[in-house]
Order: structure tokens, then sequence, then C-alpha cells
């Protein structure tokens, strides 16, 4: 089967959200299966090549590591990101990640451009910070399953007309408290390739073993050209933590 080629953007500036907890995740799901892992990086300066991967990931940063990465970002990695989804490939942002796919975050007078590739806004609130345990119901595949994980955000994400959220709050704060959605759920130009934001961490994929082989799945399917079986695995252990992390939200 073919390796997954996985891209890390902004691996030193964008990680505080236990990131690097999601790619060992991800690492260990496809070696477990005999699933070759290709894992690249691509920090300030450097281009994203849109035919060399298959899975993106951006993580999560304060607003100061935002403002760091944002233009960086727009100036040199935009086009790459576009023409990788466009081609097919997966996006996954986190928290800062995510605010960043939008057009923009307004931080009191100061408007950081984000990469446009989704369409929504994130303006930094004055109120309370949005924070607690949170489940949301979504549908990544052919049923509805829930994602559990923790949320930690200041900022307030508004979808726009193009958007599709990620799933609806079950449990929680989501995009901004009010309109019960979470993240968003797009593609590239025609349809093709898979953009996933949410502000859901705490490590999101060690929760959601079945959020992790999804990601898998659509990443391999690019040059697979379907959709591959993935061999089940004995995920006691992650179930465990999954039903945890569940409850603690439902608890909430």
């Amino acid at each position: 089967m073919t390796a997954l080629r996985l891209c890390v953007l902004y691996p030193e500036q964008m990680n505080i959200y236990a990131d690097r907890g999601n790619i060992l995740f991800l690492e260990r799901r496809c070696e477990w299966r005999g699933i070759g892992f290709e894992l690249a990086r691509s920090g300030p300066g450097e281009a994203v090549d849109p035919q060399a991967h298959d899975l993106i990931y951006v993580g999560g940063g304060q607003d100061r590591d935002q403002r760091l990465v944002a233009a960086d970002m727009v100036k040199v990695k935009r086009d790459g990101l576009a023409c990788a989804l466009t081609d097919g490939a997966v996006v996954l942002a986190v928290c800062g990640g995510y605010q960043l796919l939008g057009h923009s975050y307004q931080l009191g007078a100061e408007r950081i451009e984000g990469l446009g590739l989704a369409d929504l806004e994130t303006i930094r609130s004055d109120e309370p910070r949005l924070i607690g345990n949170v489940a949301i119901e979504t549908h990544l595949g052919d049923d509805k399953r829930i994602v559990a994980g923790f949320e930690n955000h200041g900022g307030r994400t508004h979808l726009g007309p193009g958007a599709k959220p990620l799933g609806r709050v079950v449990k929680g704060h989501g995009n901004n408290g009010e309109d019960g959605f979470e993240g968003v759920l797009g593609s590239g130009e025609g349809g093709a390739g898979h953009l996933i934001g949410t502000y859901l961490h705490g490590p999101l994929l060690p929760k959601n073993a079945w959020l992790a082989d999804r990601l898998i799945q659509l990443a391999l399917a690019r040059r697979e050209g379907y959709e591959p079986q993935l061999e089940p695995l004995d995920d006691s252990f992650e179930e465990t933590a999954h039903q945890s992390a569940r409850g603690a939200a439902m608890r909430g």
C-alpha cells in the first residue's frame, strides 16, 4: 500500500496543544498496519510542494505565534496548499491553525490576513475564553460519529455562507458559543481534497482513533485512487480514552 506522506507546518512555532502527540499517533497507526510513513516539516520561508504530501497538518499557537507565521503562510505557502487541496490532499488545522484557514483573524485594531481557504472570520473577543471539554457530532464517513476533546480559545469564529461546519456541538462551546457549530469542513476547488479545521485538541487524535484512521484513508486515497480498507486494530485503550473524553464533556 502507498506510504502516508505527512507534512507538518511550523512545527516549532505552532505546537502548544499536544500536536506532536497527534503526529506520533498517526505514525503508529500506520506502523501497526505495515503502512509506510514519511514525515516532512515546513517552517518559515519554506514553500509547500503540492505534489509531495497527502496529509498536511498545522497545529495551534498563541496569538504571538500566529502573528509570526501568518504573513509567511499567506505569502509562501498559500498557493501550494490550495493546489494540494485541489489535487486531493487532506489538510487538518487545529485551533490557531484553524483560525488561519479563514479570511482574517481580528485582534483588536489589528487584522491578521488568513489563507482564505475557508469562508470564515475570527475575532478575538474581550469576553471570557471558551474553555472546557467538548463533544461534537460529525459526519466524516457513512455514519455520524462523536469527536471528543478540549477547547480553549479567545477567538470567536463565524462561518460564512460558503462554509460547512465540521459538526454540531453536543456539549461545549464550539466556534463561538452561540450558533451550535464547531469547526469547518471543506474541500479544494472542484470538490477535491478535504479541509478540516477544529478547535478541539487535548490531544485530538489519540482521543478519537476513528478520526485518525479516517484521515489516513482520505490521504491514501489521493494516490491509491480509492479509499483503502484499513486493517482493524485492537483499540481497547483508544476506546477507553475516547469514552473518558466523551464522558468528561457530557459531565461538564
